[in-house]
């Protein structure tokens, strides 16, 4: 059984630009609240199947996960995914498929959240923790566009 959550923004930007943005590892230093380093593991622009190692400051220790590019579809879709296994969670699978529309001036941002294959004292646990991460997703989104809207004043 899946666990889900789902986060909606909206931004002062071009689609292709909130787009752009969510790919870019090199400048989410300058929007990523708690994050220590990201480490790509193959070269180029991120495309399907590229990879990186994300390391953040949680509840004062460092945290590191391993994510993936599942599916890209500019500039409307991306679908990233944290294999949990390999990192500190050591448990599960999340899916972060985001979603970028066009209304009016800007651009709206839908982040469909999803835990998979927690089982046991994780499963319940996890679905407790919904509500943690979704604020957590929000405030990336919060901070990411605080970031691209201040180059508009």
């Amino acid at each position: 059984m899946s666990i889900r959550f789902e986060v909606v923004r909206s931004v002062q930007v071009t689609k292709q630009k909130a787009y752009s943005a969510l790919l870019d590892l090199d400048t989410a230093k300058d929007w990523m609240q708690g994050l220590v380093k990201i480490e790509k593991l193959d070269e180029g622009p991120l495309k399907v199947g590229s990879e990186w190692k994300e390391t953040r400051k949680m509840f004062g220790k460092e945290a590191a996960e391993l994510f993936e590019v599942v599916e890209l579809k500019e500039p409307d879709k991306i679908v990233l995914r944290c294999d949990g296994t390999k990192g500190t969670t050591g448990k599960g699978e999340f899916v972060f498929t985001y979603i970028l529309t066009s209304k009016n001036n800007h651009t709206e941002i839908k982040l469909d959240g999803e835990i998979n294959e927690l089982t046991g004292i994780a499963k319940f646990f996890g679905k407790l923790m919904a509500g943690t991460f979704k604020k957590a997703c929000a405030k990336d989104l919060d901070s990411l566009i605080s970031y691209l809207e201040k180059d508009r004043l």
